[in-house]
């Protein structure tokens, strides 16, 4: 039962064809005949008469679309001028500030295997549920029909996508995030022998609607529906509702040969102008961001499609062509690249949940600049030392804060983004928020283990989901976007990673990173972190020349880490900074009852988990029974000094 059919009842092209001429002006009935894809045809006529909108506009992607778009978007008030040209606020509902995960669910048979993370709801109570909330949804408004490639057109692992929606805001967003290819869209679909499907609605943009509000993913016809809602991660579908379809695709359709990651791309320069492209997973709000644009070259910094190429190598593109960054501690010290794009003029930005004062300038924590007394912003009017009705104080501006902008804006943007066939993906790394546990960088001694990183990412909650708090696992950085099971998910990882088919030069480096280290974990007094978040050009540099056999490592039950002797150089060369040999043992010294209690939480998760692949139980076994043996021998804190190399 396809939902979208089944509410629109529109079954032919000859029906379609009908209610396109009825509903729609000269200029846009033109436009749409040029789709000549029947299934495309009629899933844009059911969600019509489904929505019912006044107006219905079919966006080609030129300059004047773009620019009716941006107009519309300021004559709705979804979002308003700012100081600097092209830059524009939008403010989300003060009770949807981040992804609604108690209101978004997989429309699933009784059969079907759902994340044990997920929701679900099955198809008769979904049907019900969109039937209500959606009919009609768009009377008074313009229907936008964008037709999208998530990634390079003409590579055979990018995503044609529909994006319908009633929010110039949302239209607004994909322009600048993703590749519309309205005049290739028959063609890649032809091509590919698919398409993701995403309809959405505001309504009527009320908090009293916010409980209604839902986000569906239906797997089973790739389609998403998403209504009462606005900010861009419950409503710009063609991210994460449609990566959610892409991981599907990768795992049941492409196992072993093709994976689709919440993951970062970027290329780091080494030696004599040498590009090692990496590629890195980090839960949002984690440093993805931060350490795509601590890159030479940039790719991305969210998603990520990745294969096995006929040469043995592993290729990866980015979905997307632009980046909706969280802006909190963002700064010219951290980040200044982007803060070339977000204070000088120059560049198009969509701003979101900000602080705005009367002078219509942005502010967020963390900017380290001069900041107002008083402004605008995700809750109303604002001004220092306010509190809720809870009495907690009211940020500047909200932790999960955007910027929307396209990724050509970066002066370290390369134009290898556009390559069909992808980088050559040399090393692979995954961090989360770990305070206490887990050195600044650490490397698998083989894929197996790397694999078993990715599935033990520790992260703190962070605010990109509504209601999150306290410590959390996050699986591959990519759990919230797994449809299917744990076990089917890590069974693809380890099928991928350890394929024959990749040639052995072309072996991937996988590593563990950790920026968020404490001084208070490691003999400290202070909550600060155990040093600057620009340490991580350094970390990188080093995993570029392991990527390349130029540097030694310690080798521990955990991994490989580096040597003293290596970073000093490293620090130097590249960030201008001393390295002391006394910060060197305490963010490499291993904590080995921290790390055990670690270890011991994945095994217990997993354990409730059906499938799981056995080598994730025997590799975190044989991790624990080393280190405990370490530590009869070396003590429960363990020196660099005190490791083999």
């Amino acid at each position: 039962m396809d939902i979208l059919n089944v509410l629109g009842k529109v079954t032919s092209v000859e029906e379609a064809k009908k209610i396109f001429a009825r509903r729609m002006d000269a200029v846009h009935l033109d436009r749409i005949l040029k789709i000549t894809n029947p299934d495309i045809v009629k899933r844009i006529a059911n969600a019509i008469v489904i929505c019912n909108p006044d107006t219905i506009f079919i966006n080609t992607g030129s300059s004047k679309d773009q620019d009716f778009i941006r107009n519309l978007a300021l004559e709705t008030g979804e979002e308003s001028a700012l100081a600097m040209e092209n830059h524009t606020i939008h403010f989300d509902l003060a009770g949807e500030q981040g992804r609604i995960v108690d209101r978004t669910f997989y429309i699933a048979n009784p059969e079907d295997h759902i994340s044990s993370l997920a929701n679900r709801m099955n198809r008769e109570n979904a049907l019900e549920d969109i039937q209500t909330n959606m009919t009609d949804i768009m009377k008074g408004k313009t229907m936008m029909v964008g037709f999208y490639m998530r990634g390079p057109v003409g590579s055979f692992v990018s995503n044609p996508a529909l994006e319908i929606t009633s929010s110039a805001y949302v239209s607004h967003s994909a322009e600048l995030l993703y590749r519309n290819a309205y005049a290739d869209f028959d063609k890649e679909v032809a091509t590919l022998g698919h398409f993701f499907t995403n309809v959405h609605s505001q309504g009527l943009n009320r908090p009293e609607d916010l409980p209604s509000a839902r986000v569906f993913m239906d797997r089973q016809y790739q389609t998403t529906y998403s209504f009462k809602c606005t900010y861009a991660g419950n409503t710009l579908l063609l991210k994460k509702g449609n990566h959610r379809f892409a991981v599907d695709k990768a795992v049941n359709r492409g196992k072993g040969q093709e994976l689709s990651e919440h993951m970062f791309i970027t290329g780091i320069h080494g030696p004599n102008d040498r590009v090692t492209w990496f590629a890195g997973a980090a839960p949002s709000g984690c440093g993805k961001t931060t350490t795509a644009m601590a890159g030479n070259l940039f790719v991305g910094d969210d998603l990520a499609q990745m294969w096995i190429a006929e040469d043995g190598s592993i290729r990866s593109i980015n979905p997307e062509a632009g980046i909706f960054g969280i802006v909190e501690d963002v700064n010219q010290q951290g980040d200044p690249l982007l803060m070339k794009v977000l204070r000088q003029p120059g560049y198009e930005v969509i701003w979101s949940n900000v602080l705005i004062d009367e002078n219509k300038i942005p502010h967020w924590v963390g900017s380290n600049e001069p900041h107002p007394e008083k402004g605008i912003n995700f809750q109303g009017q604002w001004h220092a030392g306010m509190i809720d009705d809870k009495g907690k104080p009211v940020p500047m501006s909200h932790p999960n804060s955007r910027c929307t902008l396209r990724s050509t804006c970066l002066d370290n943007y390369s134009e290898e983004a556009e390559n069909p066939q992808g980088v050559l993906t040399r090393v692979f790394t995954y961090s989360g928020r770990d305070a206490d546990t887990m050195p600044p960088v650490w490397v698998a001694p083989d894929t197996d283990h790397g694999v078993v990183i990715g599935a033990c990412i520790v992260s703190a909650a962070t605010a990109t989901e509504v209601g999150a708090t306290g410590v959390k696992r996050a699986p591959w950085a990519n759990a919230p976007f797994i449809p299917g099971a744990l076990g089917d998910y890590m069974d693809a990882q380890f099928q991928f990673f350890g394929n024959p088919k990749i040639n052995e030069k072309y072996t991937p480096v996988m590593a563990g990173l950790n920026y968020f280290l404490t001084d208070k974990a490691r003999g400290g007094d202070s909550n600060n972190l155990l040093g600057e978040k620009k340490d991580v050009k350094v970390w990188l540099a080093w995993l570029e020349r392991y990527a390349h056999h130029e540097v030694k490592a310690i080798k521990t039950p955990m991994g490989n880490l580096p040597l003293y002797r290596d970073l000093v150089p490293l620090f130097e060369d590249i960030i201008d900074k001393p390295y002391p040999k006394a910060l060197y043992d305490r963010q490499f010294s291993l904590y080995v009852d921290h790390i055990i209690a670690r270890i011991e939480l994945q095994e217990n998760a997993y354990a409730k988990e059906a499938n799981i692949p056995g080598r994730l139980f025997d590799i975190l076994a044989r991790q624990k029974k080393e280190l405990r043996t370490w530590k009869q021998k070396k003590g429960a804190v363990i020196l660099p000094d005190d490791m083999d190399i």
